[in-house]
């Protein structure tokens, strides 16, 4: 990995945050951004590199003495480091706690409301784990729906990376008409045979307008 003073401004952590957001650093340059600096004789991403070698460590190897310890690292970097760590962690627990269990159609309303006054049809994917608990709810495409826009691999790739276990594709009738047309039927097969090859699969499409929504599970038609 370069040092910090060779890599071009936008690669570096911080400037990466703010274009591409946390998830495209790696754990040392998410470390780097939270220390800012090293020392002297010692990169940001030397020490970062230190700290990354805790996380992967045995448990409990990532404690303010350990951190203490490694070059660059004083009190206030080594505190600041644990907050972060915990505040994730308590962050974490309290999405796991609210955590909604799909066990009819009827339970994904409540996510999808928004959809109600929309004046273009979204389509949506709530990914699931294997107690039928939602992980996470995405907008896929916005526009017109047909084959190549709602494509698998826009749909799949981030419930790959969710390792969910099952999805529910959902989208809107601004018209208010609550019949599924030829192309709401094909992208139901099209994405049923991905989920089936994928193993992950495709509990249900839900069609949702003001005057109500209708589930091609419960018709029958996935």
């Amino acid at each position: 990995m370069k040092p910090m003073r060779e890599r071009e401004k936008m690669d570096r952590p911080r400037e990466k945050i703010a274009k591409r957001g946390p998830d495209a650093l790696t754990d040392k340059e998410l470390i780097a951004a939270i220390i800012g600096k090293g020392t002297r004789g010692k990169d940001v991403l030397e020490v970062a590199s230190e700290i990354s070698a805790l996380l992967t460590g045995s448990p409990g190897d990532l404690n303010y003495r350990n951190l203490s310890m490694i070059q660059g690292i004083g009190p206030a970097k080594a505190s600041q480091i644990l907050a972060c760590l915990e505040l994730g962690r308590r962050h974490i627990k309290q999405v796991e706690e609210r955590r909604i269990k799909i066990q009819s159609p009827s339970d994904v309303l409540p996510l999808v409301a928004h959809l109600n006054d929309s004046k273009q049809e979204h389509f949506l994917c709530l990914t699931l784990n294997g107690a039928n608990e939602v992980i996470t709810t995405r907008t896929i495409t916005v526009g017109l729906l047909n084959h190549s826009l709602v494509h698998p691999r826009e749909v799949f790739s981030d419930a790959i990376t969710d390792r969910a276990a099952a999805v529910i594709c959902v989208h809107n009738h601004p018209s208010g008409s609550l019949e599924p047309s030829s192309q709401d039927l094909a992208i139901t097969r099209q994405l049923s045979s991905a989920g089936e090859i994928l193993g992950i699969r495709v509990l249900d499409h839900l069609i949702v307008a003001k005057t109500g929504f209708v589930s091609l599970r419960e018709k029958g038609l996935l």
